[in-house]
């Protein structure tokens, strides 16, 4: 699977991370991709849960 983190936004307050991994539809098998953002030090927990 391929995983990558492919921005990081700045806000006032917080530092955010945009997160996007591929993973496989259980329906279908086909590939999807799920975005998240997030606080940096969460990016790890994110890819590595399915």
């Amino acid at each position: 699977m391929a995983k990558k983190t492919v921005a990081t936004l700045q806000t006032t307050s917080k530092r955010l991370t945009k997160a996007i991994k591929m993973v496989r539809s259980p329906k279908t098998g086909a590939y999807i991709f799920q975005e998240s953002i997030m606080a940096p030090e969460l990016v790890d927990e994110f890819l590595t849960k399915k």
